[in-house]
């Protein structure tokens, strides 16, 4: 169930707890689904739910380590095909780990740093006078998750029927 709003005091913390949250309603949107229909899209626009893992895996990297630290990702844009489409062909298994693995590199970040501090200038942004903060950041991965999340309800529910939270 999605955490239920407390006395938090800690906003990295909570950042965390609802970053986690739907970090794992995607991983268990995703168990039961055979390899076919993990590479069969169901909506117009045309991704699959490999896709959509790939994806977050590699918007996760991109903000936080190649963004907010400004270190080397390899390919940060890995998630997209040469038209800027999403590709995968990596083992489901090996997204998820990597997705689970992206996920305590996010926390231990949201656990180290201000939020109030500027992002790197050594990485996805140069223009020192025009860096996001940890903040801004972990709010944007934040509702890219909660989006994701909610495409993948849907595709889940054309799928099999599955409905509802964990």
């Amino acid at each position: 169930m999605l955490p239920e709003p407390a006395a938090a005091t800690d906003p990295a913390r909570l950042l965390v707890t609802y970053l986690d949250h739907f970090r794992s309603e995607v991983v268990r949107k995703l168990t039961g689904l055979a390899d076919g229909e993990l590479d069969t899209s169901q909506v117009p626009s045309g991704w699959t739910p490999r896709q959509l893992v790939n994806h977050l895996v590699h918007m996760e990297r991109r903000w936080f380590i190649w963004g907010y630290l400004g270190e080397d990702v390899g390919d940060p844009w890995g998630d997209r095909d040469s038209t800027g489409s999403w590709q995968a062909d990596a083992d489901m298994d090996e997204l998820v780990d990597q997705l689970i693995v992206g996920g305590r590199r996010t926390a231990a970040i949201l656990g180290e740093h201000a939020l109030d501090s500027a992002s790197a200038t050594t990485g996805r942004f140069a223009d020192a006078d025009d860096v996001p903060t940890l903040m801004a950041l972990g709010f944007h991965v934040l509702q890219e998750y909660a989006r994701h999340a909610g495409h993948l309800d849907i595709v889940r529910e054309l799928t099999d029927g599955m409905t509802g939270e964990g």
